[in-house]
């Protein structure tokens, strides 16, 4: 199965604290990725959420697809005030698998640099278009969270 690994850093005027506690609640996916538009079926078990989540897809700005996700998010929250960590899964249909990790790090002026990492799984001839809408999704994610959490543009 074909895969590759995106990675993508930014700054965040909040502390690791305040970035995981945005990251660690599904709702607020929906913005934060700009193809998601619905979280549902939320559950914790032992520690893991769960959740099913739809991303909408417009294909030729005519023809829009409802992909339905699994999703499960874990937060690691042991270094904190300094460090912390949104980890997970993605089930897509279609065989597209996804890995994700949020590494939260303390800068020294009360924000935080955080480093988004994607690593995608595909059927053969799917990974450049899912590599594509998944950086561009990292680099929507990085504005919108520095706007929410610390009024960045």
């Amino acid at each position: 199965m074909p895969s590759t690994e995106l990675s993508r850093s930014y700054d965040i005027a909040a502390g690791p604290a305040a970035v995981l506690a945005h990251l660690a609640e599904p709702e607020n996916y929906i913005g934060l990725s700009p193809l998601l538009v619905d979280v549902r079926d939320v559950r914790c078990e032992g520690g893991i959420t769960h959740y099913v989540a739809v991303e909408r897809f417009q294909f030729l700005g005519l023809v829009r697809h409802d992909n339905v996700i699994q999703v499960s998010l874990r937060t690691e929250d042991a270094r904190l005030p300094g460090e912390a960590m949104v980890s997970g899964k993605v089930v897509s249909p279609g065989g597209v698998r996804m890995d994700y990790c949020f590494a939260i790090t303390a800068l020294g002026d009360g924000g935080s640099l955080v480093v988004d990492t994607l690593r995608l799984h595909t059927p053969f001839g799917l990974l450049r278009y899912a590599a594509g809408k998944a950086g561009a999704v990292q680099a929507e994610r990085g504005r919108v969270l520095a706007q929410r959490l610390g009024g960045g543009s």
